[in-house]
This record gives C-alpha cells, sequence and structure tokens, in this order.
C-alpha cells in the first residue's frame, strides 16, 4: 500500500473501479448520497447499544477493528466519488466550513 495517498489519486482509483464495472450509470447524486447514508448507518450501528465507555474502546478488540475500518472506508469511498460526480473538491469544501465555523463559534 501506498503511504503517499492523496485524495485525486483515490478518487482516480475509485473511477477505474466503477467503470471497469459499468457502474457509471448508477452513480448518480442521488444514488451516491443514498448510499453514503447507508454506509454511515452501518458504521453507527457497530456502536448501537455501547456504553461511551466501550465505544471508547472499540479499536482494541481485532474483529471490531476490522468492521470498523470497513465501513470508515465505505462511507469515505462514497464521499469521494458523490464529490467527483458533482465536481466538488472535499479538502477546500472542509477547509471553507472550517473558516465559517471558526467566525460562527469563536473560542472564548
Amino acid at each position: 500500500m501506498n503511504d503517499d495517498l492523496t485524495v485525486p489519486e483515490l478518487q482516480r482509483r475509485l473511477a477505474e473501479f466503477a467503470a471497469a464495472r459499468n457502474w457509471q450509470p448508477f452513480h448518480t447524486p442521488k444514488n451516491l448520497a443514498s448510499a453514503l447514508s447507508v454506509e454511515a448507518g452501518e458504521l453507527l450501528e457497530i456502536f448501537q447499544w455501547l456504553t461511551p465507555e466501550q465505544a471508547a474502546t472499540v479499536m482494541t478488540d481485532p474483529d471490531t477493528a476490522h468492521r470498523v475500518r470497513d465501513e470508515v472506508a465505505d462511507v469515505l469511498a462514497y464521499l469521494l466519488q458523490l464529490c467527483t460526480v458533482l465536481e466538488v473538491d472535499p479538502l477546500r469544501a472542509l477547509a471553507e466550513k472550517i473558516e465559517r465555523n471558526e467566525s460562527r463559534f469563536p473560542a472564548a
């Protein structure tokens, strides 16, 4: 695995993966947003009935940690694919949102 991964490189790999399987017709904004929501729900399901203390140590169990990493990957994959389709730069969008939040919620 490459430790120098970039968002554009991951987006390219996801696009190539989908293209090789002729999945592009299904990668509409609505479908990708729906899939993103489903995967986020699957991530939440791991934590659903845990106490805050249990949730804080979820990565100590190898099987659960693997599930968490897989669901995080699924959420990120769909988010990056949605950004590609909508031509949103996710890093720029986040940086702009942080700046707005810093203005809206100044530190004491």
